[in-house]
């Protein structure tokens, strides 16, 4: 008679035993979630329950996150306007759902809304698209419901697949509008951050070097 899959085998089977320390899908704690990625070497968002795993970041993708991120740093650090981070800061945008922006700022005047562990609100966020038909659906559609619900003034989309860099401004009824798709030729323009701009060729041109 074969075991049920959730039998443990007759032998020490300490993978199986580790797996099943762990809850179902639909089934996490926002504090288990926590925990797990305190010390998980995976990017991992956080919905109602579930874990959401994304895609392990390619040269590509971190090139143009770190050209974001320092583009950003320095202009906020001039001015002492707040907080930078890139790959890490998790942010709470409702009860029960955490993501992970590529890029996101806070300004000093909201630094209520740090915590070490996770944020409940930012200023500025930016998402670098990924080829998967998934994550750009992500991006483009759930994370711009997200980061509304979580009244982030600002939302940069940068898609290195379509040369464009689009970006969202929070409107007075809380849903985003675009303050400006920029493209090739072009100085990508934040209206949260006056003076800020991001030569779009120059973005792009740090991982047109970098082989397939």
């Amino acid at each position: 008679m074969s075991h049920s899959p959730l039998t443990p085998p007759h032998e020490p089977d300490y993978a199986w035993e580790v797996a099943t320390l762990y809850p179902a899908q639909g089934q996490w704690s926002e504090a288990e979630y926590l925990d797990l990625t305190d010390h998980a070497n995976r990017r991992i968002e956080f919905t109602d329950g579930r874990l959401e795993f994304l895609p392990m970041p390619t040269e590509i993708h971190e090139a143009i996150v770190q050209y974001l991120f320092l583009a950003l740093l320095r202009f906020v650090e001039r001015q002492s306007l707040g907080k930078v981070y890139n790959n890490g800061i998790r942010l709470r945008t409702r009860a029960e759902k955490i993501r992970l922006p590529d890029v996101i700022f806070l300004h000093r005047d909201h630094f209520h809304a740090r915590h070490n562990r996770v944020w409940d609100g930012a200023d500025l966020v930016m998402e670098v698209v990924s080829d998967d038909p998934k994550d750009r659906q992500r991006d483009y559609e759930q994370k711009l419901l997200d980061y509304a619900a979580a009244k982030v003034a600002e939302y940069w989309i940068v898609d290195f697949a379509h040369r464009l860099v689009t970006v969202y401004r929070l409107d007075n009824n809380g849903q985003y509008a675009i303050h400006g798709k920029f493209s090739s030729g072009q100085q990508a323009t934040s209206l949260l951050l006056a003076g800020l701009t991001v030569d779009v060729d120059a973005l792009f041109a740090v991982a047109d070097d970098i082989p397939e």
